[in-house]
């Protein structure tokens, strides 16, 4: 193999030309989502456990726990909560789960996990945490658990704001 011409890598002359022109994207890379109200948020990728897409009547209902939890699911032998995430933001709809499956987001830390059950997944997106912006206009219930906002649109007042999972999973509003 050891001077074997297929395995050289020349200049770059003779590779093909989707390797030539691939370039580095800016930032890192977040999932955006939506939830109920339509307001769209973002987490890093590298918070993100899994996504899935579950049957509401594969979510277990718990008596007597907090109204923010729609009940657990089993994420391969692994009993975790599931939670409306637009409810814990302080969004007035809630989540509809009359439908065939609910995009939920598993997010981990310090072997904790949580699913957050949100209305629908956007896409993954390179995003430059340079143009992050202190968040402006927030309801008091969703402040702390927001590192900051991109401005999608001044005008109409469209922001991507991202949410910070470790804040989300360490919150005393569970309890309640």
């Amino acid at each position: 193999m050891v001077g074997n011409p297929d395995f050289l890598t020349g200049s770059g002359q003779d590779q093909a030309p989707e390797f030539q022109e691939l370039e580095s994207p800016e930032g890192e890379l977040h999932l955006r989502f939506f939830v109920p109200s339509g307001n769209e948020f973002a987490l890093p990728a590298t918070g993100i456990k899994e996504v899935i897409s579950q049957s509401p009547d594969r979510i277990t209902a718990i008596p007597n726990a907090s109204p923010l939890l729609l009940g657990t699911i089993n994420i391969r032998g692994r009993v975790i909560w599931v939670s409306d995430l637009g409810q814990f933001l302080g969004d007035a709809m809630v989540l509809n789960t009359d439908r065939p499956e609910i995009p939920v987001i598993a997010v981990e830390d310090q072997d904790t996990m949580l699913g957050l059950a949100i209305d629908r997944i956007g896409e993954m997106d390179w995003l430059d945490l340079e143009q992050l912006q202190m968040p402006t206009n927030v309801p008091d219930s969703m402040a702390p658990f927001l590192r900051g906002e991109w401005v999608s649109d001044k005008e109409s007042n469209q922001y991507l704001r991202l949410l910070d999972q470790v804040a989300i999973l360490r919150s005393a509003r569970w309890a309640a």
